[in-house]
């Protein structure tokens, strides 16, 4: 062991400079020891590293972020100090008596180490920060002491150990008791005793560090768990403490595997110190930490001393011209080369190193005389120093750029924190260049600095900057989600350690969009400055067109890790929020809507939940929609009666409420057979109340006949108030959502179609009235047989047709397109929902009604039928006036004949049976006339029939085509159109060719 004191003298002639950087080494390399594992559960294995001996090998510098201070632990009560006070008497009294014990065995053992050795080995023991791989159990550690003391002989000072520790256990005033215990234990062995035991604990102190101790999350696998005793690893530990100094690239690989070099036995506690030459003015000027890191072992040191100051002498100076060479170029020292590399590292020229901008590239410049391996080196280190530039070149024009955005400036934070990890590397390999460079004592080491073992050790950096540089090529030009994106793209790669690298910094660009997301989710505020966030707002858009129009989605923008289901969810769910605030009025708070506690604050939490899109992201979302998408259903639906409203529409727009439509019909026949432009729009409302008072329209609720009104449409010349005339239905507020005006302007042209649908029906019945009223009527006029049977013939015609067509619209179009529609309301999980069914049934029943584009024939030809119905009833009521009042005048003609017979007269005179047989003559002349009228009306209504019918066969709507088969059941037409002849399989496929 060390002299103590003259360690603590080196320590305090550090300059204060290099002392800080030392300290920050330290806490790098050396980590805190872990809190103790739950009860129950093993407790993972951490390290602790020893002090390197004097001549063994640096640890290489790792790529690894300042970790928190060692826990300090404080006695708070009596027990606790009475505690450790009988712990240091015990560390004193064994270490005493262990002196004692050894001196007398061996007798090589020179002067009895006093208190203040003893205290020194302690305090440095104590500031190494220790982490031993063991497992943390604490009852074990406590019964090793006891029967440590029991061994000892000392039973009284067991049983004051048990009392103390059953008090501190109770008081819980310190947090790592195992930590004290185990230390203490430590403490109690020997530090002079040369036994199998000690060289165990000097391996336990040379293990390595934690691999995953960076800022960044660091890809290892290591054992979990390792026993106590270590006598059976010392064969192994002394096998590594003799190779660890044979050469740069195997000092790093067993770091990589083991850890730094074990402890020496030169510095181990209780041996005597040798060599007081170079290596304690090592310690007096550097400190005893400095003297660990940077000398060899005792057996290395004698072995290359000659060897190392040769080499020193061939890497310090400068060599001579080589013969032959006429150029006066000499070859640069390595030492200047590292200095050189060192700047290059930070972006900047060395001496002998440029940056060749032609080239793109770091360059030795060419008049510099170097072997080719090094220059090959150097032009491989040099690669850092242009990863790190155009790393730096990026953040710096970035960071800068507020159009960039929360996502972009968050993704510059991380390469920052990259950086600054980067620098911390290069502080540390600096500072001991620097120290070697001062000193002068370690260039004919093994363990100095070399570019070989730099470029080794600088490997993960290198390759952590070439992830950095690829994420900053791929994602100019980018920002938002759209940056997010093309971070994640990254993560798709088999390399554990880039992996890593990647999530880590998805989770810090991934944060604002978070921060976007649940400000959407929950409150329904979207404060997106910069155009980052997949959720755009219009801000020009008014209330009413709220959720149609304001909300939209930036496709660009959605980050890949976000499905397109999830988006619209997540667009949907911040639409319902604000729709209920700003359009229902409900100022409900979010907090009673969602039952969903915010989480994920911070940026690991962020990459955590969108690594677990499956899982914690989904269910976050799902809870959020359900939640918010029921409470706006229930709100429409009890508040505003939606529903009631959906069934209004289909009872008087669509000609659902049958009695009340037959007695508007009636009410409104005197009024609608008027011409168009002398209508009133308040006297066909007073008919409309009147028409609702008479049928179980008035059992409605009042709120919806509130609504129901008239509406006149444009008049074109000549028409009449049956071509203008329509109901309309008022919507408003939440309603009017998903009775938009699109969807109103459909209803309305619904209504005009089923309503002269409706008219044709209504007529028809009146002209089968006028043939049954007048049918014995005119039995007294055989000559009108003929005529009556042929207009009998053709309206019978056109009732089948306008009842097929009737029955067609009705069952086959409304009903089952009312029926489904009210299934998906039913089952809807939200309003989009709802409003995509509400369109689709009246897209279907346009559609189906020959309303579209695409049934513009159809409906020309039908509207043409229709028109050949109003022709046959103003036909029909020509012929029943005309024959009627014939009928009237021969009534007349027998009755004067009767009269004037009972009064003993001629019952007519020459002239008068002269004029009304002339008169009868006239009127059998007129009757080919309404046959010839009436057969020329048939042809006519026959041909549309035929053409509409050809028409169906061709279309693609199959109920169209069976529409077709009902309309002629007989094949009366079939046989009349040679068109019609074609079987209608045949007709279904040659539709579906054209």
């Amino acid at each position: 062991m060390p002299p103590p004191a003259q360690g603590i003298v080196g320590a305090e002639r550090m300059p204060l400079r290099l002392s800080a950087v030392l300290l920050k080494w330290r806490r790098r390399q050396w980590p805190s020891v872990q809190p103790p594992a739950c009860a129950g559960r093993p407790a993972p294995p951490f390290r602790l590293s020893p002090p390197a001996s004097p001549t063994a090998r640096p640890p290489p510098p790792r790529w690894r972020p300042r970790t928190k201070n060692p826990p300090t632990f404080c006695c708070r009560t009596s027990a606790a100090a009475s505690w450790v006070k009988a712990k240091v008497r015990l560390f004193l009294s064994v270490g005493a008596g262990g002196g004692r014990g050894v001196g007398a065995a061996g007798g090589s053992v020179g002067r009895l180490p006093d208190a203040a050795q003893q205290f020194q080995y302690a305090v440095r023991v104590i500031g190494s920060n220790f982490a031993p791989t063991v497992e943390r159990d604490e009852f074990l550690v406590a019964e090793k002491i006891k029967k440590e003391l029991v061994r000892q002989r000392r039973e009284a000072d067991a049983a004051l150990f048990s009392e103390l520790y059953r008090k501190l256990g109770s008081q819980g005033v310190l947090k790592n008791k195992w930590s004290i215990l185990y230390l203490l234990l430590s403490l109690s062995e020997d530090p002079r005793k040369q036994s199998n035991k000690v060289s165990s604990y000097a391996t336990l102190f040379a293990q390595a560090l934690p691999r995953d101790a960076h800022s960044t999350p660091y890809y290892y696998a290591r054992p979990q768990s390792l026993p106590l005793n270590y006598q059976d690893r010392s064969a192994q530990s002394a096998q590594s403490s003799g190779s660890m100094g044979s050469s740069g690239i195997n000092s790093i690989n067993l770091y990589a595997l083991n850890g730094p070099t074990p402890t020496p036995q030169s510095l181990l506690p209780g041996q005597s110190y040798q060599g007081p030459g170079v290596e304690n003015c090592l310690r007096q000027q550097l400190g005893s930490r400095l003297a660990w890191a940077l000398t060899a072992s005792q057996p290395s040191l004698q072995s290359t001393t000659s060897k190392g100051f040769s080499n020193a002498i061939s890497r310090g100076v400068p060599r001579s011209r080589r013969e032959g060479d006429t150029t006066g170029s000499v070859e640069i020292t390595e030492a200047n080369l590292l200095r050189d590399v060192l700047y290059v590292f930070q972006g900047i020229d060395g001496k002998n190193i440029k940056m060749y901008n032609s080239e793109n590239c770091y360059k030795v410049e060419g008049k510099v005389s170097l072997s080719k391996s090094l220059r090959d080196t150097t032009g491989r280190l040099a690669e850092l120093g242009w990863l790190h530039n155009k790393i730096r070149k990026f953040t710096d024009q970035r960071s800068l750029d507020r159009a960039f955005g929360l996502v972009g400036q968050s993704f510059c934070a991380a390469l920052h924190q990259e950086l600054k990890e980067y620098y911390r590397l290069l502080s540390v390999l600096h500072s001991q260049l620097q120290l070697e460079d001062d000193q002068g004592v370690n260039l004919g080491l093994e363990s100095s600095l070399t570019l070989r073992r730099l470029l080794v050790w600088t490997y993960d950096p290198k390759i952590r900057l070439k992830t950095l540089a690829a994420l900053v090529d791929h994602c100019q030009g980018r920002k938002g989600g759209e940056l997010a994106s093309a971070v994640h793209a990254y993560t798709n790669t088999g390399d554990p350690y880039m992996k890593s690298l990647v999530q880590h910094i998805l989770g810090l660009v991934s944060h604002p969009v978070q921060n976007f997301l649940y400000r959407w989710i929950y409150d329904g505020e979207l404060e997106d400055t910069y155009h980052e966030f997949f959720v755009a707002s219009d801000p020009t858009v008014k209330t009413d067109r709220l959720w149609h129009d304001k909300y939209t989605l930036r496709k660009s923008m959605i980050p890949s890790f976000i499905t397109m289901e999830q988006s619209k969810k997540v667009l949907l769910i911040g639409k319902s929020i604000n729709f209920l605030h700003q359009v229902c009025h409900d100022q409900t708070p979010s907090s009673k809507v969602i039952a969903v506690a915010k989480s994920a604050e911070s940026s690991k939490d962020a990459a955590d939940l969108f690594t677990d899109l499956e899982n914690a992201f989904q269910e976050k979302i799902d809870a959020a929609y359900f939640e918010t998408s029921k409470y706006l259903l229930d709100v429409l639906n009890k508040k505003y009666n939606l529903l009631e409203h959906m069934q209004a529409m289909r009872r008087y727009l669509l000609l659902g409420q049958g009695d009340f439509i037959r007695h508007l019909m009636d009410l409104l026949k005197p009024e609608l057979a008027r011409p168009a432009t002398t209508l009133y729009q308040h006297n066909l409302t007073g008919i409309l109340e009147t028409a609702v008072r008479a049928t179980n329209a008035q059992f409605d609720n009042p709120e919806i006949l509130k609504r129901l009104d008239v509406r006149l449409l444009e008049v074109s010349p000549g028409d009449t108030g049956w071509d203008v005339f329509s109901l309309d239905y008022h919507v408003d507020g939440p309603i009017a959502t998903v009775f938009t005006r699109e969807c109103m302007s459909h209803y309305l042209r619904v209504f005009n179609f089923l309503w002269r649908a409706k008219r044709m029906e209504y007529i028809l019945t009146d002209i089968w009235k006028g043939h049954m009223c007048n049918a014995k009527l005119l039995k007294s006029m055989p000559e009108l047989s003929g005529v009556l049977h042929q207009c009998h013939v053709l309206a019978s015609e056109m009732v089948h047709f306008i009842h097929q067509m009737q029955y067609y619209i009705t069952f086959e179009v409304l009903e089952c397109s009312w029926d489904e529609l009210w299934n998906k309301v039913q089952q809807a999980q939200d309003l989009d929902h709802i409003i995509a069914a509400h369109e689709i049934f009246l897209d279907t029943i346009i559609a189906r009604c020959l309303l579209d584009s695409d049934s513009r024939e159809l409906l020309n030809q039908l509207r043409a039928v229709f028109d050949q119905i109003i022709e046959l009833q103003n036909a029909q009521d020509a012929m029943y006036r005309a024959a009627l009042e014939e009928l009237q005048l021969r009534l007349q003609f027998e009755e004067r004949k009767k009269q004037r017979e009972l009064e003993g007269k001629w019952g007519v005179t020459a002239s008068e049976e002269e004029e009304e047989k002339k008169r009868i003559k006239k009127f059998q002349d007129s009757i080919p006339k309404m046959c010839s009228q009436l057969r020329i009306l048939t042809h006519f209504y026959q041909g549309i029939v035929q053409q509409f019918l050809v028409l169906l066969t061709t279309s693609s709507d199959e109920s169209l085509r069976f529409l077709s088969f009902r309309l002629d059941f007989n094949e009366h037409y079939k046989a009349r159109e040679p068109r019609l002849r074609v079987s209608l399989g045949s007709r279904g496929r040659q539709s579906s060719h054209m």
